[in-house]
């Protein structure tokens, strides 16, 4: 695989960067740049239609220097283990620099859920928890939703490991339904913790942004969040969305309630009222929406989409990066050169992870928070670390990304020397 394009080698390079101006033990450094446990998984399925299918699923462990590891679970047709390596390394950063006591896991099945019927997603969801069960815990390695999977398949799968355990364990798994232990709150968390961190961003570029243009790559739950959240916070117009079908684009700005209520009858953005469609292949409009004329852009789909093929052309002043991974490191070096203000993934989208941990500490407890209290809570959880960001950024003159990860690695190799790893 193209070393631009492989997640893994990403995350690995970005790690890298940050280690050459940390001079860091050699020892922590080679903990660091691997997983420390790869789960691999097979996972027989009994279909609809009788036929038994067999399905790949991973679990990746990268640190727990500071606590459990954490980390969502991904249905989809292209998954990898690289990608989940990268996820997890990822996901230890982001709980690094939230100041959340977890390190980062990832998990995944390589599947296509669209062309599955629930029940066989129950089965597959529950018969993956059978091979992962010991591997995890509410004390060891806590699950999440991730792509394609949502609070009901995190409910089939804190109920199978119940059962395996015969007792009831509702912090196994976080981003449940909250009748069965889950958060308020937690569905638009990722969305709305990079509103937290984007007020202040905005605050330190003096953009005004309720004069600022919007585009938002990936019309999915975080980007659907983000369009209605940017507008009632800000006031900003959304003038550009994408999905998997292409995107669209309108002058005047775009309705969420009725662009949502189009994208779940039709599952596409495509033909949406009087807007315009933005070039005519998914690949070309993404293409097109990515260097829009824009004061934000906001990446929520996928990995590897601002690369240096097109980060020259990338007008937004700031990118708030709510996909994991969607900037390769080539890019972020343009996009530095070029002044534009990168508000990267793992803090951008640490929101998700930051309500998941409240989650959990509620169902330790067995006392549940109303919504006013998660909304504060994450606020100041999300405004302590742009600022132990910044702080980095503005002492090393290095991009947004470096300073994030000068903050994060030093905490996380902090715990590793405490806990005498090296």
């Amino acid at each position: 695989m193209d070393k631009e394009k492989n997640s893994f080698e990403i995350a690995k390079e970005q790690l890298s960067e940050v280690v050459d101006l940390m001079d860091l033990n050699p020892a922590a450094q080679e903990i660091l740049m691997n997983p420390l446990r790869t789960l691999q998984v097979q996972i027989p399925v009994k279909m609809d239609d009788g036929e038994t299918k067999v399905f790949t699923g991973f679990r990746v462990q990268h640190n727990d220097a500071r606590g459990p590891t954490k980390g969502g679970i991904r249905f989809h047709p292209d998954e990898t283990l690289d990608t989940i390596k990268a996820l997890a390394m990822w996901m230890t950063w982001k709980c690094s620099i939230a100041d959340i006591p977890y390190g980062g896991a990832k998990g995944g099945i390589i599947c296509n859920p669209k062309e599955m019927s629930d029940s066989e997603l129950e089965r597959m969801s529950r018969n993956y928890i059978r091979m992962i069960y010991k591997f995890i815990g509410p004390e060891k390695d806590i699950p999440a939703p991730d792509v394609y999977t949502n609070p009901q398949t995190m409910g089939w799968m804190m109920d199978e490991y119940s059962k395996l355990k015969d007792v009831q364990q509702p912090g196994i798994i976080t981003g449940k339904p909250t009748e069965i232990g889950g958060s308020l709150g937690r569905n638009d968390a990722t969305a709305r913790g990079g509103m937290f961190v984007l007020r202040e961003a905005a605050k330190y570029r003096n953009l005004d942004l309720k004069k600022a243009k919007v585009a938002i790559q990936g019309y999915g739950n975080a980007g659907q969040f983000a369009h209605k959240l940017i507008r009632d916070y800000f006031g900003s117009e959304i003038v550009a969305v994408s999905d998997s079908s292409g995107a669209i684009y309108k002058e005047e700005g775009l309705d969420h309630e009725k662009l949502s209520e189009w994208k779940q009858e039709t599952g596409s953005v495509l033909g949406f009222s009087d807007s315009k469609k933005m070039a005519e292949g998914v690949a070309e409009a993404n293409e097109e929406l990515l260097t829009s004329d824009v004061d934000l852009l906001v990446p929520a789909a996928i990995e590897n989409v601002i690369t240096e093929k097109n980060a020259e052309d990338v007008k937004a002043e700031i990118i708030l990066e709510l996909a994991n991974g969607p900037t390769t490191p080539k890019a972020d070096e343009i996009l530095y050169e070029k002044e534009s203000f990168v508000i990267p993934d793992f803090l951008a989208n640490a929101g998700g992870v930051t309500v998941s941990y409240f989650e959990w500490v509620q169902n330790n407890y067995g006392y549940y928070w109303d919504l006013k209290t998660v909304h504060e809570r994450l606020e100041e959880k999300m405004k302590t670390a742009f600022k132990s960001m910044i702080a980095e950024y503005e002492e090393n003159d290095v991009n947004p990304r470096t300073a994030a990860y000068l903050t994060s690695v030093q905490k996380v190799s902090k715990a590793m020397k405490l806990r005498g790893w090296y």
